[in-house]
């Protein structure tokens, strides 16, 4: 197993991570739920913006660009570290609540109703 690379199970160590890194530039002052829910968005708009304006079927050839690909590792990451953030800060066990949500998801999406559709629950006729 390659151990450079992150698991789910190690979720809380990088938060443990991320928290230092905040403290440590005494940035947790402006890190409130408020701000940081907002750097996600951010920062979620700055991924996004690599593929404005690009044909969905031509979607995957953006990180064909070895260039193009770095910058949108870079923003995944930073919506992942705030995202991270904003759950250590407000005390969500954020595996836990992904957990959960896929229960949830689960039972709102049948798989025998939803498979290979895209509409919103409750739209099938």
């Amino acid at each position: 197993m390659d151990t450079q690379h992150s698991h789910p199970s190690d979720i809380v160590e990088l938060q443990r991570k991320i928290l230092a890194f905040a403290d440590a530039r005494d940035w947790q002052q402006f890190h409130d739920p408020k701000n940081l829910a907002m750097a996600v968005a951010v920062e979620a708009g700055e991924l996004m913006d690599h593929f404005r304006w690009v044909r969905s079927d031509d979607a995957r050839k953006v990180l064909d660009d070895p260039r193009t690909r770095s910058e949108v590792e870079e923003e995944v990451a930073d919506v992942a570290i705030l995202l991270l953030e904003f759950a250590a800060v407000c005390g969500i066990d954020l595996a836990q609540a992904v957990e959960r949500k896929l229960e949830i998801n689960g039972r709102k999406y049948p798989v025998e109703l939803s498979r290979g559709r895209s509409e919103k629950s409750g739209r099938w006729a």
